[in-house]
């Protein structure tokens, strides 16, 4: 019997599921990190956010990534807290390549690649490095239980959704952010009743090629808007991309719909580039 294209998609899903031990090596690196921050510049605490927190990372893609909440006065430029954190850090570890991707500061270690997104207390959320421009509210721990909420919803859908729309992104090497990649899968399904795995996929990216990818309200309604692509040109990339990608999916769809297994396959492979 001919695989189905829900199999397949399913297969592609588990294939760059990470396990928790792909993760060991970056989450070790955590407590250095941690004493090394708190010792020169003071923590009020550090914790882990991000696609491997929520559930939704890419095998061999995602990293470690962890808020750093410092003490003390906010500068006039985020840079000037990059900065701080990164030349502390290079101090630290002299041989490792260390560079700022806004809004976090990137360890390139041997076995481990860890961001460290650095950041200030305000109110229930935390000022953070806005990928284009200043400074942006964030409130990663409500953001993650609006995630977990329509997962819940749905019985695993809205993660599994965002995974996939990632690995999109990763096979295509499209410059979006996977943040706000997640938090439109989401809110997609926020919106649902039921689930359908193709119909969603395309709808999810559909529904982002409609508004041009343009920043999106925090669905939480607390913090600042989601940016989607760090510059113009990553925004025009990413579009193009994108504009693929929705047809590709539209076709998976309706050739799902008839039964068409064979076809559907063949256009979800163009999708994600296998």
């Amino acid at each position: 019997m001919a695989q189905s294209a829900i199999t397949w998609l399913n297969d592609l899903t588990a294939l760059y599921t990470p396990t928790t031990s792909e993760f060991d090596a970056a989450r070790r690196h955590r407590a250095t990190i941690e004493s090394r921050l708190d010792a020169f510049l003071g923590l009020h605490e550090m914790f882990e956010i991000g696609s491997l927190r929520h559930g939704t990372g890419v095998w061999s893609y995602s990293d470690a990534d962890f808020l750093a909440s410092l003490k003390g006065i906010q500068p006039g430029s985020p840079w000037t807290m990059l900065n701080k954190v990164k030349d502390t850090l290079q101090e630290r570890f002299p041989t490792t390549t260390i560079v700022i991707r806004r809004p976090a500061v990137v360890c390139r270690f041997s076995d481990a690649h860890v961001e460290v997104v650095p950041a200030y207390p305000a109110d229930a959320g935390y000022w953070i490095a806005d990928p284009s421009d200043g400074w942006m509210k964030t409130y990663p721990k409500h953001h993650n239980q609006y995630v977990t909420d329509v997962n819940k919803k749905h019985d695993g859908a809205a993660k599994r959704l965002a995974r996939r729309v990632k690995i999109w992104k990763y096979m295509r090497n499209v410059p979006v952010s996977s943040c706000y990649l997640e938090m439109r899968t989401a809110k997609h399904l926020d919106g649902e009743d039921t689930y359908l795995p193709l119909t969603d996929l395309y709808l999810t990216l559909k529904k982002m090629h409609d508004v041009g990818l343009a920043s999106m309200n925090d669905p939480t309604g607390l913090g600042s808007r989601f940016g989607s692509c760090s510059s113009d040109s990553n925004r025009r990339d990413a579009l193009s991309k994108l504009d693929t990608a929705v047809s590709r999916a539209q076709k998976a769809k309706d050739f799902y719909v008839k039964d068409d297994h064979e076809k559907a396959i063949t256009q979800l492979k163009l999708l994600f580039n296998q």
